[in-house]
């Protein structure tokens, strides 16, 4: 009877310690809750989030839009106006997809200078208009080329506004600051 009562307390001990050590953390989230350092943890010895192989959340960086949902708005606006079928469409949606890949491929590279990236961009840019051209009938040639042109118009607009906007809120939060200090006189 003797050896099997101490079985069951040294069962019974490493039971306890284990819900013990697991309270304060046992190497994981710095100790008890997760918080600081823990209940008699000094020093950190727990692994945070960082140093675990698990997701970490990251806020420094937007996410990123995918290449097809970019090209699948540009091709609902070139649509209409250049009078696309729908095969047009999907060759088109290809070819830009391709293109913009390669040309965020080219952006990343960090091997090539400015002015290099610049040349190879045009040079994708052509390639891509020619291909684009190929899938398009005569008459609908001189309308993807205002759509296009147009189309950079809009883009160089848009960017100069959100300059512009940032201007103003800044302009306008000095103002609002100046406001209030003559209030507070």
């Amino acid at each position: 009877m003797k050896p099997i009562q101490s079985l069951f307390i040294l069962f019974f001990t490493l039971l306890c310690f284990n819900s013990v050590s697991a309270q304060y953390g046992n190497g994981y989230n710095n100790g008890y809750g997760g918080y600081g350092n823990g209940y008699g943890r000094g020093g950190g010895m727990g692994m945070d989030r960082s140093m675990m192989g698990g997701p970490q959340p990251n806020t420094s960086k937007p996410k990123e839009v995918p290449v097809e949902e970019t090209v699948g708005k540009i091709v609902e606006q070139m649509k209409p106006e250049v009078n696309l079928d729908e095969l047009q469409v999907i060759a088109i949606s290809n070819v830009l997809v391709d293109s913009m890949r390669e040309q965020g491929i080219l952006l990343k590279n960090e091997s090539s200078s400015q002015d290099q990236k610049i040349e190879q961009i045009k040079a994708l840019r052509e390639s891509t208009t020619k291909k684009i051209t190929a899938f398009l009938n005569p008459d609908q040639v001189p309308k993807y080329t205002a759509f296009m042109d147009n189309f950079k118009e809009i883009k160089k607009t848009s960017k100069s506004k959100k300059k512009k906007d940032s201007k103003d809120k800044d302009t306008k939060e000095v103002k609002e600051d100046s406001e209030m200090m003559k209030a507070q006189e």
